[in-house]
């Protein structure tokens, strides 16, 4: 079994949100990937961002300037 590790996880109100999150960060290198949404988060469409914990200011901000809506962003252990 794996490790539980604290992660940045962002929720979305839509898939298309999600969509364009995982686009965007792809061509632009962000580091995470999409999970489905763990069950410790009541949110949105399903899908969520998830990436190491240190990375949070940083994606937060690449997400503000790329105009990338988000429902939810916070530190979770899973």
């Amino acid at each position: 079994m794996r490790k539980k590790e604290d992660r940045m996880v962002i929720s979305f109100h839509t898939t298309t949100e999600a969509v364009a999150m995982e686009d965007s960060c792809r061509r632009d290198k962000i580091p995470g990937r999409m999970i489905p949404l763990p069950t410790v988060i009541s949110a949105g469409c399903g899908l969520a961002w998830s990436s190491e914990a240190k990375n949070r200011e940083m994606i937060l901000s690449y997400m503000e300037k790329s105009g990338l809506e988000y429902e939810t962003a916070g530190i979770y252990r899973i």
